[in-house]
């Protein structure tokens, strides 16, 4: 299978409000997890490694077993670089094979944000690569689930001219999403994403989608997301089946049989989400 999903893809699915599932990945387990759970049902999904992930582990060759994961899968797998405000982290990716970026801009104002994004674009339109940015600001740490609150939500008139001025293909928007958990329910703010959907051609992208009832994230593909961002989620079935493995049998030090846990709760988690939301 050819690496990537790739801008066509994702038009299409915006076009006929679906969605493709974009999984956080940070060790291999999560992206055979990832490429499995898309075999399983058929769908395109997408692989986000990102700048964090480059802090932790040896970041090319993260990026080469995410590379040989998507090549060997039998449906589209994207290999996504989220979250990055650095444009020669971006060109380093692009380099390396990455099909589509996230320039984030959303801390620095409207200007310098239309800047930067701008910048980003022009650096990977020579490779084929798709562009995300983010307009608005949410709020919580996108590698550690915390008491998140409000962020800065998306003005839809500031988003028409955001995207218009920059040239971007997707834009993830802030309607009341966060990253990691939060202090109070997740209440999504769908009148504000249909107002941004009717004055943006473009996919819009929700992050944060981990623990959002699911009639209310079919609603929001239904208005124009077509991308959905997991992370919270899988990092808590990960270390969920790695610890119940482990306590099954406290006298044995199993690190595979531990690893292979994670690999089939993670798979199983990311199919069920797949078949409710983007199938």
């Amino acid at each position: 299978m050819t690496l990537g999903v790739e801008r066509e893809l994702l038009r299409a699915l915006h076009a006929t409000r679906r969605a493709v599932l974009a999984a956080v990945a940070y060790d291999l387990v999560t992206l055979e997890a990832i490429a499995a759970a898309g075999e399983a049902t058929g769908c395109p999904v997408i692989a986000q490694v990102g700048s964090s992930a480059f802090g932790l582990v040896h970041g090319p060759g993260l990026i080469a077993a995410a590379r040989a994961v998507a090549v060997g899968a039998a449906v589209p797998v994207g290999l996504h670089l989220d979250h990055s405000r650095d444009l020669d982290e971006i060109r380093r990716c692009l380099d390396a094979g990455y099909t589509s970026v996230m320039i984030d801009g959303s801390r620095l104002s409207l200007g310098a944000n239309t800047e930067l994004t701008a910048r980003a674009v022009e650096a990977a339109r020579p490779y084929g690569a798709w562009v995300e940015a983010e307009l608005g600001h949410l709020s919580g740490d996108e590698d550690r689930s915390t008491g998140a609150g409000a962020g800065e939500p998306t003005d839809p008139d500031e988003a028409a001219r955001f995207v218009a001025d920059t040239g971007i293909d997707a834009l993830a928007v802030c309607i009341g999403n966060v990253h990691g958990r939060t202090t109070r329910p997740v209440a999504l703010d769908l009148g504000r994403l249909e107002r941004i959907a009717a004055v943006t051609p473009v996919p819009l992208v929700l992050h944060g989608a981990s623990g959002v009832p699911n009639e209310v994230i079919s609603a929001a593909v239904a208005l124009g997301v077509a991308k959905l961002n997991v992370n919270a989620d899988l990092r808590a079935a990960h270390l969920g089946a790695m610890a119940a493995h482990a306590a099954a049998d406290s006298t044995c030090d199993d690190l595979p049989g531990a690893l292979s846990a994670a690999r089939r709760v993670l798979t199983a988690h990311l199919t069920s989400l797949i078949q409710a939301f983007t199938a």
